[in-house]
């Protein structure tokens, strides 16, 4: 089984080398494609000598920031080049607890989707603040009620995907590019019969660098789940 980390970055010099290091210390088994979106602090250059040192890590330079939604679109493309079997998505600023990832592979096998859950019994988030929280879980459930969708963290960026199930998809049909692009990911996969499970994780607020959090990204992801809960209301779509 061959399973890929796809870990996009923009500007995080202050975190790429403890999260590439943790990475492989709880997961001896997985390959890393950092896709850099030419980070001015120098991450892409700092991800490219750690690649120099470790086989297992590739790194994918785009020309400008995109937004995060397209950088994991082109590290699904580079994947399935390459012919793995199982895709994981995780942040680079240390909120994704590497040791968490072996839980999610477990099980990954027998599911399309697998996400690392905060609002599962024994998930959890640290260190946040009360905004913060409250805006998680309050998207949460907007998307649950507008969705239909039974899943309870459906904005949760630590996943696993299979490689056979997202070459189903035309990536180029995808609306989101920016964070509601998980949101727009999980809705797609249940509407398509895929197969999803949530698995409990301890998410960590960063402690090194600034959020990308903004309130574009919240009004990005509120006009999308707006608008596909009412096409699923009433275009039946």
């Amino acid at each position: 089984m061959k399973i890929l980390v796809i870990m996009p970055t923009f500007n995080e010099a202050g975190n790429i080398n403890n999260a590439v290091t943790r990475l492989f210390e709880h997961n001896k088994d997985v390959d890393l494609l950092i896709v850099d979106d030419s980070s001015p602090d120098g991450t892409g250059q700092l991800a490219d000598q750690l690649a120099k040192t470790n086989k297992k890590i590739s790194v994918l330079h785009r020309a400008g920031k995109e937004g995060l939604g397209a950088a994991y679109i082109a590290g699904f493309r580079w994947a399935f080049e390459r012919g793995y079997d199982y895709l994981v998505e995780m942040d680079a600023d240390g909120s994704h607890r590497p040791e968490d990832l072996p839980k999610l592979i477990a099980v990954c096998s027998n599911f399309d989707l697998v996400i690392g859950s905060r609002y599962v019994r024994g998930g959890k988030t640290m260190n946040w603040p009360f905004y913060r929280q409250w805006l998680s879980r309050g998207g949460n459930i907007y998307a649950r009620m507008m969705l239909g969708s039974k899943l309870n963290d459906m904005t949760a960026g630590f996943r696993v995907f299979s490689a056979e199930f997202l070459k189903k998809f035309d990536l180029d049909s995808i609306n989101a590019r920016g964070y509601s692009f998980q949101i727009e990911m999980a809705y797609r996969t249940i509407r398509s019969g895929g197969r999803a499970a949530e698995v409990p994780i301890t998410f960590v607020e960063r402690e090194i660098g600034v959020s990308k959090m903004s309130t574009n990204i919240v009004a990005e992801a509120l006009l999308l789940m707006t608008k596909f809960g009412l096409r699923r209301i009433f275009l039946r779509k």
